[in-house]
């Protein structure tokens, strides 16, 4: 696959990984755009990745932590999308409630879960893109999808919708 083919069916998985990791549409897209310039630069080696989807998601969101890094400052986090708000065209992934709720987890199990989930890789993929044991992948996704479980059925009802 030439890396055309590659951007145009892997980048909106990429950014719905990257905004539920970072919960602000704007930053999503200049860190996958930036990613997906490295991966442009390094397609020789990326193409040949098992997992070139999730290089590109590491590798923005290693952006994000190399900005934090050079700036030493915290970022405020949402606790959801604001009234009035969109959901940054992202609905094809989840409703808006559900979006709210998964930007209330906390970082590490947002990113499992849009590694898991929204790109569909399995738990060694996901411990090896986020440096982590596959053990410590399975216990944050448990937790997030507990988590989840739990502020529906609050708010909705919906106990067996996870």
């Amino acid at each position: 696959m030439d890396f055309a083919d590659f951007y145009a069916s892997a980048r909106d998985d990429c950014l719905r990984a990257v905004f539920t990791s970072v919960g602000d549409r704007q930053e999503a897209e200049e860190l996958v755009a930036e990613a997906f310039a490295r991966a442009w630069a390094r397609w020789a080696t990326v193409g040949r990745h098992p997992a070139p989807r999730a290089w590109v998601v590491r590798t923005a969101l290693n952006a994000r932590v190399s900005w934090w890094r050079r700036r030493r400052r915290e970022v405020f986090v949402p606790d959801g999308l604001p009234d009035g708000a969109s959901d940054g065209g992202l609905g094809s992934v989840a409703d808006r409630t559900l979006m709210a709720i998964v930007l209330r987890l906390p970082e590490r199990q947002r990113q499992v879960v849009a590694l898991r989930l929204f790109l569909d890789l399995d738990t060694a993929q996901t411990a090896d893109v986020l440096g982590i044991a596959a053990g410590t992948v399975t216990a944050h996704l448990a937790r997030a999808i507990a988590a989840l479980r739990q502020e529906l059925s609050n708010g909705m009802g919906l106990e067996e919708k996870i």
